[in-house]
């Protein structure tokens, strides 16, 4: 028998997947060479990443902020990634941000 997690974004992780969309979307009309694929492949990555959380969170990372509970899935993309930022609440795992790793607010 397989354990199933219940993945759930919040609303911040939601706008923060928005925010990325737009950042990629903006970063290849500034390109000379745009790859109009790259906005939906860096967020099928993310989905695909995040597939993961559903079944195995706890191989992820321990977060360096937080409360203890809370997590990082790492999702390559590129010569990057994006960091998933979560916490597992009993069946429930709680996806509270998602962040490239070169933003400002990422923390090594």
């Amino acid at each position: 028998m397989t354990f199933e997690y219940t993945v759930t974004l919040l609303q911040e992780a939601v706008e923060d997947l928005r925010r990325l969309e737009d950042f990629a979307i903006e970063r290849e009309l500034s390109s000379g060479t745009p790859d109009w694929t790259s906005p939906q492949r860096a967020l099928d990555a993310i989905r695909k990443g995040m597939q993961l959380l559903s079944w195995s969170p706890y191989t992820c990372r321990r977060a360096e902020l937080g409360n203890g509970r809370s997590r990082e899935l790492i999702v390559p993309f590129g010569g990057t990634g994006y960091v998933v930022l979560f916490e597992v609440v009993g069946d429930n795992v709680i996806v509270g941000a998602v962040r490239h790793q070169r933003e400002e607010d990422y923390r090594h």
